[in-house]
Parts: structure tokens; sequence; C-alpha cells
């Protein structure tokens, strides 16, 4: 498709199906949250424009740059979709004649096609009207293409928006991020590893309209700087999905907490131990942050520390705040896929050191009262305490 010469004006902002099935006091509220993050998005990559028009389920854009628009409000939370458009008025002959041109730049010979009529407001015509005139102005105009009509499986189909006054016709549909606008929930702190799960059970939780606080767990000397390295690059990739919101990440020395688990524990312990030091310090950061929970990337059966039975043993670390797991009926390449899709794929395999900490033989299936026997025989109040007193905070 010959999109880029059409100079578009306008773009189609439609809303995710959820926002519409709220009732009238939420639904408001989700519709300014996500006009606020469109605006907010807009501004952060220096896009134009000279209004925004809010109706219910939609936003019309009138902007110069609509196929940069496009695609940057790809990545809002919210939006299920999106389309470069062209505006005209209600007037038939004018929808018509707007719609016969974009057919002209978009259609090549021997093309089928189908057009798409969506009306809202009081007109002196139907929706099919519009799709009857504007199919038969087509072929006139383009009769020397051997264009046919398709309205089963057409080649290019011709979308035309009619609200009140105004009209827009667009050819193409660009999927958005869907879910919910970031903002209409309530604030969590995700433990952040550098690795793949992580970075999608943020986006995830993200998705479904929670602003996120990532925190990681610097395990030097057992890890490098490559590691934390890592662990950024992951970061400032998932918060370019949070644009508008603070984009920082809690960086907690963990080294010297592994350290004392491995001198004076079981070996064996070592995952479990040092999993639950991690809930214990993310629950004194959420009460810092005022967030409502806490998000891990575990998921069943991934690492010898996740199978069913040693997350129930992690979780009970855990006692002021939920545990989220996104992931936990994930498989790998499902992961992967989201992963590559969210573009934090490529920052989490750049090399990195692994932790020298973990056993040979860590344990699947932790008992409970060992454990507890094993942190008996530490200062567990003291070590969190220092933790969170080392820790720094990083501005992406």
């Amino acid at each position: 498709m010959q999109l880029k010469t059409a100079n578009f004006d306008s773009v189609i902002v439609r809303f995710g199906g959820e926002i519409g099935i709220k009732r009238a006091w939420t639904r408001r509220r989700y519709e300014r949250r996500l006009l606020n993050n469109v605006k907010n998005v807009l501004k952060h990559h220096g896009i134009p424009y000279d209004e925004v028009i809010r109706k219910q389920g939609r936003l019309y854009l009138k902007t110069p740059s609509a196929m940069e628009a496009s695609t940057r409000l790809s990545r809002v939370f919210g939006v299920s979709s999106l389309s470069p458009a062209l505006e005209t008025t209600s007037k038939l002959s004018d929808i018509v004649a707007k719609s016969a041109f974009l057919a002209g730049l978009t259609l090549s010979e021997g093309n089928s096609f189908a057009v798409r009529c969506r009306r809202v407001g009081d007109h002196p015509y139907t929706s099919a009207d519009v799709c009857r005139e504007v199919g038969r102005q087509i072929l006139a105009e383009l009769s020397d293409m051997g264009l046919r009509v398709d309205l089963e499986n057409p080649d290019v189909k011709l979308g035309i928006e009619v609200r009140d006054d105004r009209a827009f016709v667009y050819s193409a549909v660009m999927e958005g991020a869907g879910g919910l606008p970031l903002g209409t929930q309530p604030k969590v702190v995700c433990l952040l590893s550098g690795g793949i799960d992580s970075p999608v059970a943020c986006w995830l939780t993200m998705k479904r309209g929670c602003p996120v606080v990532p925190i990681y767990f610097d395990n030097d000397p057992f890890t490098d700087e490559s590691t934390t390295e890592r662990a950024l690059s992951v970061a400032r990739v998932l918060l370019e999905w949070a644009v508008g919101f603070p984009k920082r990440v809690y960086v907690v020395p963990h080294g010297q907490n592994l350290a004392e688990f491995k001198e004076r524990c079981s070996e064996r312990l070592t995952c479990i131990l040092c999993k639950r030091m991690m809930y214990r310090v993310a629950e004194r950061i959420a009460e810092m942050e005022h967030a409502e929970g806490i998000v891990t990337g575990e998921a069943i059966g991934e690492q010898a520390s996740q199978t069913l039975h040693n997350l129930r043993v992690l979780s009970s670390a855990a006692t002021k705040y939920p545990i989220h797991r996104p992931l936990l009926g994930f498989d790998k390449n499902e992961t992967e896929r989201i992963a590559r899709k969210i573009g934090t794929y490529e920052a989490s395999i750049q090399r990195a050191k692994g932790c020298a900490a973990v056993p040979r033989k860590p344990v699947t299936m932790a008992k409970l009262q060992e454990v507890m026997e094993a942190e008996g025989s530490l200062n567990i109040e003291e070590m969190v305490e220092k933790s969170v007193k080392s820790l720094r905070v990083v501005n992406l």
C-alpha cells in the first residue's frame, strides 16, 4: 500500500474493548487517562498536532505526522488499533470523493476491494448507502485497473468512519497494545533480573494498567558489571512503554546476602534463601513506593526454585504484600514470543556473567521447616535493613 503518498491528516485511535464495557463513571476515567497518556507520548516524541477529539470509544487526532503518530501510539496501553486517515465533511459527496482519491493511491491493478462504513449521528443516508456509492465511484474512476468487489476476502479494505459532521477515510488498521490504560490500576514493584522472563511479566502487568517499579538485585561478586548493565538495558526498553511515568530502577546490593547464605547454610538451599530475601526487600520498597504488590517472572518448573512446591515456600516469606506471577502457566516459547514483540528480547540475550552462587544440586522440594531453621541461624532483619539502606536508585 502506498500509504506515505496519501498525506494523511488524522489518526483514528480505537479504545480497547474492555474500556467500553465499564460503567459510565469508570469508562470516562479510563478514557481521560488514555487521552493523557496519548498526549504524553506525542509530546515525548515531538509529534505536532492541532487537536485531539474524544468521542466514546475513539480519539480522533489531527496531525500532519499521522504515520509517525500511529506508530508511536500503537505502544500505548488501552489502544486496540489505529488508522492513519484523511478527514472530510459528512456530506455524502465529499465522502465519496475522498474515498475514491484514497483508493487511487492504495489499490493496484487487478485488486479486489471492499468498503466498510461505521456511522454515528443523524445523516440523510445509511452506512450501506455510503458503501454502495463509494464502491460505484471507485469502479467508475479506476475502470482501467480491472478492479473487482469482494466482500468476503478482499485484497484491500477501505474504511470510513462518519462522526456527526465529520468523516474519516482510511485503508490500513495498525494493531495497538490493547489492555487497560497505564495508571488506571495501582502501582506494583517488579523483580527484574534482566533475563527473558521478568521483563515480560512486568509488561503484562503494565498491560493491565499497573505502573511498575523495577527492582534489580546486584549479586556482585557472584556476577559482574555486565549483568547489571544488561538489566538496566532491559529496563530502558521496558519503560519505553511507560512514557509519562517515572523511569527509575532500584538497584539492591545482594552479594553479601548470598555470601552469608553460602557460608552459614546448606548450599542446596541457596536459591530458596536468595529469593525469599528478595521478597522481603521488595516488600520494604513496596512500602516506600506505596505499591500494592510484587510481580515476578516465575513460571511453574522454569527453574529448580520454581517448582510448585518451592513457590509455596518462597511465597511464605512475603507477609505484607501479595506475589503476582503473570507467567505462571507460560512455557518458554510463549514468553519469548512476547519478549520479541515488546522489544526486550535482544537486550535480555546480551552476554552477561551468570550467577556463580547457584548450587550444583539446588533443592526442588524444599521443606519450609528446614528453610526457616536455616534462616534462624542468620539475622534476617539486619540483612534486610542493610540491603535497603545500601540500595541506589537509577534514573533512566
